[in-house]
């Protein structure tokens, strides 16, 4: 299996982090605004990209202020099954965050393009727990 993994110190607390990745107005904050997502293990969180596509994805563990792990239920055929991890640690200068999106089948040009798109993506992260405003679709790449 092929893996997307990302490393990055983010100066904000792990508890910032985790509220980031784990609440829908984290989620709406940076990957995409019309995010629906509860903190509740086994939940389904739905990320709408634009009118007609969206990724649904089942949260799997919530292990508050360290882990947020989800399992794609629902999106293009190359993630459905994959699972997105955020693991989160304290740093001296906030947290690290190592991001991994586990279990592609191949190197595929969706999997290149998903590895650019997460790096993007994370930056809007990182940009909303430093700065309180991240860049969310449609506007990651500006």
């Amino acid at each position: 299996m092929k893996n997307i993994c990302h490393r990055l110190v983010i100066k904000a607390a792990p508890e910032e982090v985790y509220k980031a990745v784990s609440t829908q107005e984290g989620l709406a904050g940076w990957w995409t605004p019309a995010a629906t997502a509860k903190p509740e293990k086994d939940s389904i969180a739905r990320f709408p990209f634009g009118p007609d596509y969206y990724k649904e994805m089942k949260v799997t563990t919530l292990d508050p202020f360290k882990q947020v792990q989800w399992l794609c239920l629902t999106a293009s055929g190359e993630w459905i099954g994959t699972t997105i991890t955020f693991d989160i640690e304290p740093h001296k200068n906030g947290a690290v965050l190592f991001f991994h999106h586990d279990g592609w089948k191949d190197y595929t040009p969706e999997f290149a393009l998903c590895t650019y798109d997460w790096a993007m993506f994370l930056r809007s992260l990182k940009l909303l727990c430093e700065t309180g405003k991240g860049l969310p679709y449609p506007h990651q790449y500006q």
